[in-house]
């Protein structure tokens, strides 16, 4: 009889392929990392995706390097003057005019 082992039981299961040998598990893994995680805003220092609101409104704090920024309306390097909204949780980081950063280190 193909497919059976001496003891009379089969060594496939009904399916046909052997235990631990499916792809299907490798593929939802691989589409996971094609995908980029979005961590947050990126420091203006050390450049990791690390850049956290604080307490205060208009302060930044880097979890990985530990600086703070303040979100200034002026940009420094620009002096275009922009409004900002302090307690928005999508506050621009970036200058409209020269898009350069607008947080200034503390």
């Amino acid at each position: 009889m193909e497919g059976s082992t001496p003891q009379g039981g089969t060594s496939t299961p009904r399916g046909g392929t052997p235990h631990g040998g499916g792809q299907a598990g490798e593929q939802p893994a691989a589409a996971a990392a094609k995908t980029p995680i979005d961590l947050g805003p990126q420091c203006p220092n050390c450049g990791e995706p690390w850049l956290r609101p604080t307490n205060l409104p208009g302060r930044y704090r880097c979890v990985y390097c530990l600086h703070r920024f303040e979100l200034t309306s002026v940009c420094p390097n620009c002096g275009e003057h922009s409004t900002i909204v302090r307690m928005s949780s999508t506050a621009l980081y970036a200058c409209n005019h020269c898009r350069a950063s607008m947080l200034v280190p503390i």
